[in-house]
């Protein structure tokens, strides 16, 4: 199959899609509640708009850290769909990051030496509420780990359509996520084109956007 648009317009996206994963690498240095803002912002995220995402987190932000669920929830309600689930999902997630590491989530995401464990916290823990292996992806994506392919239906679709996966349907586990993961891998290696960027390029070929 001829890449060459591809090609083209990563040229053309190149400088964009690079500014923005250098601002994800930014992110980390942050502070714990910067982290715990953008593992919000993917919750609302999850089958959602990124952009319902981002207005729903601004909407919560002055209740994030200290609100209860009812609090959070009458923020969400009428930004987001799915408000009253969402908000226990962040309730749930912030109470058990305080009582169990003190909110040090830095340290906790620090202390994995395994890139795929690390992902698994987030992705199988049933105290990490409303993430599975893509949200997850696309946290750990957002404050600058590298290599994560966030598997949502622009990426399946499009990996589909240039003949990389047999198939459109998202991954129903761990070990197919895996399997695509590393077809979109060798994908990137074979065009070129960093994994990350070739991400971000496929997502805005489908939404006309380079957004988080």
């Amino acid at each position: 199959m001829n890449y060459s648009e591809l090609i083209k317009d990563y040229n053309i996206k190149k400088t964009e899609i690079k500014k923005r994963l250098k601002e994800f690498k930014e992110t980390f240095k942050q502070s714990d509640e910067i982290i715990f803002h953008e593992l919000s912002f993917c919750i609302l995220t999850a089958n959602a708009s990124a952009q319902m995402g981002i207005n729903s987190v601004d909407a919560i932000k002055d209740v994030l850290f200290e609100g209860s669920a009812e609090a959070i929830s009458k923020k969400l309600k009428g930004r987001h769909r799915f408000w009253r689930t969402r908000a226990h999902y962040i309730f749930h997630t912030r109470e058990y990051l305080k009582d169990k590491f003190g909110f040090r989530l830095k340290d906790k995401i620090n202390s994995f030496e395994d890139r795929n464990l690390l992902r698994d916290f987030f992705a199988v823990n049933k105290d990490i509420k409303g993430l599975g292996f893509k949200e997850s992806s696309h946290f750990l994506r957002n404050i600058g780990f590298k290599g994560y392919a966030i598997l949502d239906k622009h990426i399946i679709n499009t990996l589909y359509e240039f003949g990389i996966t047999h198939s459109p349907e998202k991954p129903k586990n761990r070990l197919q996520y895996f399997d695509i993961e590393k077809k979109m891998r060798s994908f990137s290696e074979k065009i070129e084109i960093d994994m990350d960027e070739l991400d971000l390029l496929l997502w805005s070929r489908k939404t006309g956007k380079i957004l988080k």
